[in-house]
Order: structure tokens, then C-alpha cells, then sequence
């Protein structure tokens, strides 16, 4: 199974417009394959939305993609609120849960690691380190690594019923007792985002 990211930019101030347009157009587009979640951006780079597509490889994404298309059901009219587009492929790591349907929200958080070249499997071996040290009362939603697009990059994906509990989870060191790799080992770049679900979004 891989997964394709994709995140769009929009121009300010056009994300009801956006939600209202890719909502109403969904259905159409389900007929093929479904959508995996919607995410947008509450906290960190605004006015983007992401999108998760599952596909069984790479060949069933494109005749997938071109049935769509062919039909007239795909993409919806939203052109003209995309300032840019940025489409990612990635495999889900071990320790990563069945990305399915669940209502865990309405708070997620993404963190992004873009890692140094080669070291894929040492974060792996860290990754598997911090889940058996870690008690887990918020829902972790999904681990990924990508493989088509920008390379090396590590996304990590928890749901919180509220903020104020991501601020007391990272503060307990019991409940989080902290990475075990040392900053700089395996990353060079962090990055984090929190996302509320669309209302069409099936991991909520």
C-alpha cells in the first residue's frame, strides 16, 4: 500500500470556498478510490490543505487518477485558489497503525523530520525505541517515510480530543519520556503542523 500527500496551498482567505468546491465534487471521485483524510492547517504554515490518497501501487494510482479524470469527475474547480500543489508518495512505517476511518480528533498534529541521507533504517530502529518507551493515551494515527517526491522525510501523525492535551502529553515525562535519538544524529530539519479534519474527512 503506499499513500499520496498531497498539499495545496491556497490563497488567503479561500478555504471555505476550496472545502465547499472539493466536498461537493467528492463523491463523483470516490467511485474510483477512496479518500483517506483531509486535513487543514490551524497552526503553522496556514491556508493549506492536505489530502491522503490510498492506492495499492503506483500503477493502480495512474489508471486510477486517468479514469477520474476521463470521466469528468476529477479534479474539482478549484484552479483558481491554488497559489501551489505539492503531490508526495509515501509507504507507512512499522509501528504505524491501519490508516482508517476514526474519530479521534478534532486536533492533529504532524510532525515532519527530513533525515539524513541513508539513515532511513537507524530512525526506524529509534522510532520502534521511542513507541516501547511511550505511554500512549492520545491515538497515534499514522508513521510514514516517503518515497516518491522530496526524499528522506519522516511524518508522524497523532489525534488529541483537545490542544491543552498535546501540551500536557510532551510535559510528562513518564507519559513522554523523550526521543531516543540524539538532535542532530538522523535529523536535519523539523517540522510541525496542527491540522483540523474537513467535515468530509474520514479520519476525524
Amino acid at each position: 500500500m503506499i499513500y499520496e500527500f498531497r498539499t495545496y496551498s491556497l490563497r488567503p482567505g479561500t478555504l471555505p470556498e476550496f472545502l465547499k468546491l472539493f466536498g461537493d465534487a467528492l463523491p463523483k471521485r470516490e467511485r474510483f478510490s477512496r479518500l483517506a483524510a483531509f486535513w487543514y492547517t490551524d497552526i503553522g504554515p496556514l491556508n493549506e490543505v492536505i489530502h491522503v490518497w490510498p492506492y495499492e501501487n503506483a500503477s493502480e494510482r495512474s489508471r486510477i487518477r486517468a479514469d477520474a479524470v476521463k470521466d469528468g469527475s476529477w479534479p474539482p474547480a478549484t484552479g483558481e485558489l491554488i497559489r501551489s500543489m505539492k503531490a508526495e508518495i509515501f509507504e507507512a512505517m512499522p509501528g504505524s497503525p491501519p490508516f482508517i476511518p476514526s474519530d479521534r480528533g478534532p486536533f492533529f498534529e504532524m510532525s515532519t523530520h527530513v533525515l539524513k541521507p541513508f539513515t532511513l533504517p537507524k530512525m526506524i530502529r529509534h522510532w520502534n525505541e521511542y513507541l516501547s518507551g511511550r505511554d500512549q493515551p492520545q491515538a497515534l494515527t499514522g508513521v510514514f517515510a516517503s518515497d516518491v517526491g522530496d526524499l528522506n522525510r519522516w511524518v508522524h501523525i497523532w489525534a488529541y480530543r483537545r490542544l491543552e492535551e498535546r501540551t500536557a502529553i510532551r510535559s510528562d515525562p513518564i507519559v513522554n519520556p523523550g526521543q531516543p535519538w540524539k538532535e542532530g544524529e538522523v535529523i536535519l530539519e523539523e517540522e510541525t503542523k496542527i491540522l483540523f479534519p474537513a467535515p468530509f474527512s474520514p479520519i476525524r
